[in-house]
């Protein structure tokens, strides 16, 4: 049998070429119809759009940026991209209000989160312990968090005013001599900020904490107490540590809104409000839209663009090798 076929192949060799190419059509077509069948293929019209506009006008945007900080562009024709240069950085570390601006950044970075950290963190135990009306509580706290910017500057301005709700009630209740321009002191103007800030945003650690305090299981606090540990020691010792993924969020969201913190201090301020609270994204609009220094500003901005990079990719990266991402 076998050499009969053989023979008949040798005798028809059209016939097996035929054959091929029907079945490597069959095969290309079987494919092309599981790729077109595809959820990857059948999903495009939905993620391809965004996508495309994101890296357009995101990634694309940042990366112009990052041209232009290389040129000496003032915002008038067109950059000049022949003659790229590290000129704009050479000038920052000898700019008294760019040094000024990121000193300032990172003093509110770090007192803004540890701040809003403490109290967030004590609001969630006290609303813990089951007590009444916890989710009214829990609204009035979190409240604040979803006012915009321009709300809590205006809001806080008519506090700190001269006769402002402040003022007024160390007034009444006879201490005078505390009452103080609260935003017209260059001493009390970032602290004056930073106040507002933790006012608004520690109602969302609460929030965070008190989720995972909820998810910490009841024998850990029951062991604890058949061992003998104080109130102070259980929750130092056995509590507080558990809580170091919902720290970690909350910090870098905080740090993020932080450097986002522009528009509270331009309605609070305006585009030059000092070099006691002047920080890195005002002093980019100032140089950018009012001296006209298109590429300063741009230098400014990578600066600013780096700072949220060493916050959020160190996250990212954790988070990637956890399998969240």
């Amino acid at each position: 049998m076998d050499s009969l076929r053989n023979s008949l192949r040798r005798l028809n060799p059209l016939s097996e070429t035929a054959t091929e190419q029907s079945q490597g059509t069959q095969t290309q077509g079987s494919l092309a119809g599981r790729l077109r069948d595809s959820d990857f293929v059948e999903s495009m019209p939905f993620w391809l759009p965004p996508t495309l506009l994101v890296l357009l006008f995101v990634y694309g945007a940042i990366a112009w940026n990052v041209a232009i900080s290389f040129t000496g562009w003032s915002g008038l024709g067109q950059p000049e991209y022949t003659d790229l240069s590290l000129e704009m950085y050479r000038q920052l570390p000898a700019d008294q209000n760019f040094r000024a601006s990121l000193w300032n950044t990172i003093v509110l970075l770090i007192t803004f989160t540890g701040s809003s950290l403490v109290v967030g963190l004590g609001l969630a135990l006290l609303v813990d312990r089951k007590i009444r009306f916890e989710n009214t509580f829990r609204t009035i706290y979190l409240l604040p968090m979803a006012l915009s910017f321009v709300v809590t500057a205006i809001f806080w301005s008519w506090m700190y005013a001269r006769g402002g709700l402040i003022n007024t009630t160390l007034e009444g209740i006879g201490l005078d001599w505390l009452a103080h321009n609260w935003i017209g002191d260059p001493q009390f103007k970032l602290a004056a900020v930073i106040v507002a800030l933790i006012w608004q945003f520690s109602g969302y650690c609460m929030i965070v904490y008190l989720a995972g305090l909820r998810a910490i299981p009841n024998e850990h606090y029951e062991a604890a107490r058949i061992d003998g540990a104080s109130t102070l020691k259980l929750y130092w010792r056995v509590i507080i540590p558990q809580l170091r993924s919902s720290t970690i969020g909350a910090v870098v969201v905080l740090m993020v809104f932080a450097l986002k913190a522009f528009d509270f201090i331009y309605v609070m301020f305006g585009t030059n409000p000092g070099r006691s609270v002047d920080i890195l994204a005002v002093t980019m609009y100032r140089e950018a839209f009012s001296s006209s220094q298109w590429a300063y500003g741009a230098a400014i901005a990578v600066v600013l663009f780096a700072l949220a990079l060493t916050i959020i990719g160190p996250y990212a990266y954790t988070q990637y090798k956890r399998g969240a991402l």
